[in-house]
């Protein structure tokens, strides 16, 4: 089958990019028109995304790549630039496409009284395009250049209302926190820049390369390219130790939060993963660091979040945590399972996150604590949320569930301790949005503001994603493993385990009725002096932050302030004082040369008296 659509999808990231540069240039004067721009280049790019995910679906054909762009040349060495169209990234642009419409429609109420809503839609549209560029690359490097322009979007996203001190810090924060891992990633570049044969770095090249293992190289070298592919996707990930940027990124406004934190720029350290797959399969030890650090992850986060009382922070934790459940999942080898996973959250997280902002939108508050009462005039808000909820906890038959059902029975069969780390994190996640939906949803209104359902424009957003949490996850059953054969190529057998159905769905029940049991209203109102130890380590986030501030922030900052001090006083001192030196002399030397002759014949003495002192000097010493 020919394939025409994806011979057309670089257009997919152009009308995002058409919108920025419409909206960039019209400035204030384009505030009514900002959103229908911005939303008719997603619509635009949907189209077209669907369109190739169609094609995809109907034909056998191989990845279509072009790369006729000859970038840079020197010697013999020659860097395209392209684009490639291949069942994963056809995936994740439906996927990015469709979240990013839905935000941009969400927005045009949720944002209607910002006086920068040009620029706001400006900054969606750039990072639209900058994801969607980021998924069609043809090779690591032009990847690269996506991944960085990614990190600037969120960085502008994130401190939009840079009017807030915390908002700044926060933009600040997550700049620097992910460039850590963009180091890391750069080097990986630069590594397989040098081992590859004729230097190439397409994404092609590098699987025929390393799953044949017909690249002469030494297995330690795979090994540190692997793991520094692999610090580069916990930076923009948020794998521990790098998540803390994360839940601060929660100063944004809401709609992005779900652009970000739900379907795009976090699932870019997933799919970087799953894109340079084969070089994490030729190297056991990098797959069992990555499989470790996705579980431990996945079950740190999921206890921070028992104990947080913002609602997006709750739900910014969430998705570390899920975050961590998808690395893992590649890290066993589960690729298709983690790979699934993130298809899932993608829809049920960005609904949740739209939820919050619906419910942030009518009160004006984001403790969950001065919430409650909320499902009474918000029918359409709460409903929709329920289900959500009930998507992430892993509820039969939400889309949650069957992706969590994977990633568990490949764990089940591979790793024991990873199963029972998967199974624990299922129970806290259970657990912590039972607290979250009863808190804010339920109960009596602890609030002095009476809510009001939301718009059509924000609820139908709600209602599509709600849709999707219920239906997307029959893509890949035990019974159906139709997306595991489109994704490989490989037939695959069911991988049908009741032993983990059943175990994984009485733990998702059992945190949903402790929840349920443990809060109520004497919980909200429980004081800060009766809770206990462990209760304050999680909801001090395990004091990660603090114990970056003494352990490297401060010393960073001594070493700044003395590294200062030496150069305003040492080196600059030394400066000044060579300048001070030749303008003294200069200042001398103007007052000798001031046109008397009496001045320039005492001076000819002076010089003449010395020059014989110094002749008599060398004849008698």
């Amino acid at each position: 089958m020919e394939s025409v659509f994806s011979q057309l999808a670089w257009l997919i990231p152009l009308f995002p990019l058409i919108a920025f540069v419409i909206l960039i240039a019209i400035g204030k004067q384009g505030n009514k028109w900002s959103a229908y721009i911005s939303i008719g280049a997603a619509l635009l790019s949907f189209v077209f995304a669907f369109l190739v995910l169609f094609e995809r679906l109907n034909g056998t054909m191989d990845a279509y790549t072009w790369d006729e762009f000859d970038w840079l040349s020197f010697g013999d060495i020659s860097i395209r630039l392209g684009f490639e169209i291949n069942n994963l990234n056809a995936m994740m642009l439906i996927v990015v496409t469709l979240v990013s419409l839905l935000v941009n429609l969400y927005s045009k109420a949720y944002m209607k009284d910002d006086h920068r809503i040009t620029v706001f839609y400006s900054y969606i549209s750039l990072f639209t395009f900058s994801m969607l560029g980021l998924v069609i690359s043809v090779n690591l490097l032009e990847l690269y250049i996506f991944w960085e322009l990614v990190g600037v979007c969120s960085f502008l996203l994130i401190g939009f209302w840079y009017e807030k001190e915390s908002a700044k810090a926060a933009a600040k924060k997550a700049f620097i926190v992910t460039r850590i891992g963009d180091i890391g990633l750069f080097i990986a570049i630069l590594m397989l820049f040098w081992y590859m044969p004729n230097h190439s770095l397409n994404f092609t090249d590098i699987h025929n390369a390393f799953s044949t293992n017909s690249i002469p190289i030494e297995a330690w070298v795979i090994t540190t390219i692997a793991i520094l592919i692999f610090v580069g996707a916990m930076g923009k990930s948020g794998q521990f130790p790098l998540h803390t940027w994360l839940p601060d990124a929660m100063e944004g406004p809401t709609p992005i939060s779900a652009l970000i934190h739900a379907a795009t720029m976090v699932a870019a350290g997933v799919y970087l993963v799953a894109r340079t797959y084969d070089i994490f399969l030729a190297s056991p030890i990098a797959m069992e660091v990555v499989a470790y650090v996705g579980g431990f992850t996945a079950i740190f986060a999921a206890t921070i979040a028992i104990a947080q009382n913002d609602f997006k922070r709750i739900l910014a934790y969430s998705t570390v945590s899920q975050l961590g459940y998808m690395i893992m999942a590649l890290g066993i080898g589960a690729y298709t399972a983690g790979v699934f996973h993130l298809f899932t959250h993608a829809f049920f997280k960005a609904l949740l996150f739209l939820g919050a902002g619906s419910v942030l939108h009518a009160l004006h508050k984001q403790d969950i604590r001065e919430m409650g009462g909320i499902w009474k005039s918000m029918k359409v808000t709460t409903i929709t949320f329920a289900i959500g909820a009930l998507a992430l906890s892993g509820i039969f038959p939400f889309s949650g569930f069957w992706s969590k059902d994977a990633i568990l029975t490949e764990a089940y069969h591979d790793n024991l301790i990873l199963f029972i780390v998967g199974i624990t994190a299922a129970f806290f996640t259970a657990f912590y949005m039972t607290r979250l939906f009863k808190i804010a949803f339920l109960g009596s209104n602890r609030s002095s503001d009476k809510p009001k359902e939301s718009s059509i424009v924000m609820t139908l957003p709600l209602i599509v994603l709600c849709i999707l949490a219920v239906i997307a996850g029959f893509v890949f059953t035990p019974f159906n493993p139709w997306l595991g054969e489109w994704l490989t190529g490989n037939v695959v057998e069911e991988h049908t385990n009741w032993i983990v159905m059943i175990l994984s769905t009485v733990v998702a029940v059992a945190g949903i009725v402790l929840g349920w049991i443990v809060f109520g209203e004497k919980s909200v109102s429980q004081s800060a002096k009766s809770r206990n130890w462990a209760y304050n380590v999680l909801a001090n986030r395990y004091y990660v932050d603090e114990i970056y501030e003494w352990t490297i922030v401060r010393p960073l900052r001594i070493l700044g302030l003395v590294l200062n001090t030496i150069d305003r006083f040492i080196v600059d001192g030394l400066v000044k004082l060579t300048a001070n030196i030749v303008l003294a002399t200069g200042r001398a030397s103007t007052r000798m040369q001031n046109g008397q002759v009496q001045t320039y014949g005492l001076v000819t003495l002076i010089g003449f008296i010395i020059i014989i002192a110094a002749m008599l000097g060398r004849r008698y010493f």
